[in-house]
């Protein structure tokens, strides 16, 4: 059996593409396309190649250069690609022209992040906000590549049927699917907000953070929770309440959606019901995976959703993660050589613990180590609220 029959038989494949300019620098797309690829991944896809142009801007018809998308389209059909994954956006144009030249399963980075979405979605809530999300997203990208479009993605049963090929008639047809979605979205809302209006009288903390930085670890760790733990992005889209007690006091601690880099404004307007579990949160854990060589910029992309979702006022302890993971051994001569070395981990310690008005705690949630010192640090963050519900607390407790 040839090298193609078998690649085929194990995963689709796909490549990727992405900008150089003077908003992304190489070293950037290089981090961004490290984590396109490990979303690919997360969505079943082997990345065989990635490439890269430099542009100012994106071309207007086609995203990527005349030359460049030669290029693309050479090696996609030698090779028999399957798919193409852009890391920006596309606008429908560019879609559909795109469409037109590589004749393969397109994705750019939203809709990726959309199926992600909807493939890991468990609860009725959860699918129905991301099916409208999508729904949204793909309305002014219809073509006669429609069906194409519904039959690679597997289709949820909210689009009409497979036979639809007239664009108004699709148009119409995710129109009054939206306005489904929208109805039976609202009716949900209404339960939860029935649900946490009953939790008045108990602390709430939210995990909130980037995505896969162990936020369901330290959730399983303080809850003795089966939460699903994998390292995957996205492993959690539903939001997961537990009540947790340390010491003598009870609160709430939920695991929301990790954020990423562009998430599409789609999907944080339909999860805006799921969000409120961070909005009414007394107490936000920001969890950060610190192995991660670009975590200040994912730190500054949780705190703008933060801001986009109205959450961004809230008291908050920062939670470095996987300290295990750390690479704190570079080489003096290399040190010395580097124009911006990295900080040590104690630098970095240094630099946030007892810092500003943030608290920070330093833990491994895998090795279970600062463990016991994050369940303190917690406590005293929500006995304080806690007191302030019920004022005779300490009274009540230990006299």
């Amino acid at each position: 059996m040839g090298g193609y029959e078998t690649r085929k038989t194990e995963k689709d494949t796909a490549v990727l593409v992405a900008l150089i300019n003077r908003y992304q620098s190489e070293d950037k797309v290089i981090e961004y396309l490290d984590e396109l690829s490990f979303l690919a991944e997360t969505m079943g896809l082997n990345v065989v190649k990635t490439f890269t142009q430099r542009m100012e801007r994106p071309e207007i018809r086609t995203f990527v250069g005349k030359g460049k998308l030669e290029e693309i389209q050479t090696y996609v059909n030698s090779e028999d690609v399957d798919t193409v994954i852009f890391d920006d956006d596309l606008s429908p144009s560019q879609m559909r022209n795109l469409e037109k030249e590589l004749e393969v399963k397109l994705y750019d980075r939203s809709l990726l992040i959309l199926d992600i979405f909807l493939k890991r979605a468990k609860t009725a809530q959860a699918k129905t906000q991301v099916e409208l999300a999508r729904s949204n997203y793909l309305l002014p990208r219809l073509t006669n590549m429609w069906t194409h479009l519904e039959r690679q993605r597997g289709g949820t049963g909210t689009m009409g049927g497979s036979g639809e090929k007239e664009i108004e008639t699709d148009r119409r047809n995710i129109r009054n699917t939206i306005t489904v979605l929208k109805d039976k979205l609202e009716k949900i809302e209404k339960q939860n907000a029935v649900q946490r209006k009953s939790r008045t009288g108990i602390v709430r903390v939210a995990l909130v953070g980037y995505t896969n930085v162990g936020k369901s670890t330290i959730m399983r760790l303080m809850t003795k929770a089966e939460i699903l733990v994998e390292d995957k992005l996205f492993a959690t889209v539903d939001s997961t309440v537990r009540k947790v007690v340390i010491e003598t006091v009870p609160f709430l601690l939920s695991d929301t959606v990790g954020f990423i880099r562009k998430l599409p404004t789609h999907l944080i307007e339909s999860f805006k019901s799921t969000l409120d579990e961070v909005r009414e949160a007394d107490l936000l854990l920001h969890v950060v995976d610190v192995s991660h060589p670009f975590f200040q910029d994912q730190i500054e992309t949780v705190n703008n959703t933060l801001v986009d979702i109205g959450a961004a006022d809230k008291p908050t302890l920062m939670v470095f993660n996987k300290i295990d993971q750390f690479k704190d051994d570079i080489e003096e001569e290399i040190l010395e050589e580097m124009e911006n070395p990295p900080l040590s981990l104690e630098q970095l310690k240094a630099s946030y613990i007892g810092k500003g008005e943030t608290e920070a705690i330093f833990i491994s949630a895998t090795k279970k180590e600062n463990i016991a010192e994050l369940r303190k640090v917690i406590f005293k963050a929500v006995e304080k609220k806690h007191m302030t519900i019920f004022p005779n607390y300490l009274k009540n407790e230990y006299y």
